[in-house]
């Protein structure tokens, strides 16, 4: 499959999760407007390749299959009127052998969301939606679960633990300068990710979806954000121009 072919694929299952976001009222009457939201917080993400992550430069994983989480860990939010303020929201997927994230988007292994249980109903709602546009599912299906999500920052380590299934003890680690390495602008930047800080985990397990993950010393990635649903649309919208002039 040529790169172009890719992006395509990618573009359009990005934009039918975006769709995917309408109520069926909405999608009945596209005159309505969606709802907007506005979210700042911290991203935290670690995968079993070495370190730095090459799915972000739509390269190879270092392993056979890049096994990688994201949590977003929302310090102030709103989704419509609906407050999300303390939040948060994890991610864990699996590319299948010697496959980028990137080229086997929508065929990875599995795609699990975890929701903060602490949520409301209608919170859980909201997160659900807003799932939907920092992690586009790669997968043939997701499925959601409801866990207590935490993270606490010991020091330089920052401990993230998603229920019973998934825990990531990671850190920054120091450049050539002063301070963290920055990664800036990769190839497949999201919002979330137009800059990041570079890390290294100490530990990172997971066992849920039939896995059993214990790695150490794997990619780390930190970044705090702002967004909301005017980036993610002016993005979402450029995806889809992009598709649009491509060929198959």
């Amino acid at each position: 499959m040529t790169p172009i072919t890719n992006l395509k694929r990618f573009s359009i299952s990005l934009i039918l999760c975006s769709l995917g976001t309408l109520s069926p009222t909405q999608a009945a009457d596209k005159g309505e407007a969606k709802t907007p939201w506005k979210v700042s917080g911290e991203l935290e993400e670690a995968c079993s390749c070495l370190a730095a992550c090459p799915c972000w430069f739509k390269s190879l994983p270092s392993r056979m299959t890049c096994d990688g989480m994201q949590v977003v860990v929302i310090s102030k939010g709103r989704y419509g009127k609906t407050p999300l303020d303390g939040l948060a929201l994890g991610q864990f997927v699996q590319s299948p052998e010697h496959k980028t994230m990137f080229e086997s988007f929508g065929n990875w292994n599995f795609d699990y969301v975890y929701i903060d249980e602490k949520a409301s109903e209608e919170q859980r709602a909201a997160l659900k939606e807003l799932a939907m546009h920092f992690f586009p599912q790669g997968g043939k299906e997701r499925k959601f679960r409801y866990v207590p999500i935490s993270r606490q920052i010991n020091g330089a380590e920052h401990v993230t633990t998603i229920g019973q299934y998934g825990m990531c003890s990671g850190h920054l680690i120091g450049g050539g300068y002063q301070g963290a390495p920055k990664v800036v602008n990769p190839p497949l930047a999201d919002p979330t990710h137009k800059e990041f800080l570079q890390g290294q985990s100490t530990k990172f397990n997971y066992k849920d979806a039939g896995q059993d993950w214990h790695y150490e010393n794997s990619n780390y990635m930190f970044n705090k954000f702002k967004t909301d649903s005017k980036e993610y649309e002016k993005y979402e919208a450029n995806l889809a121009k992009q598709m649009a002039g491509m060929k198959m």
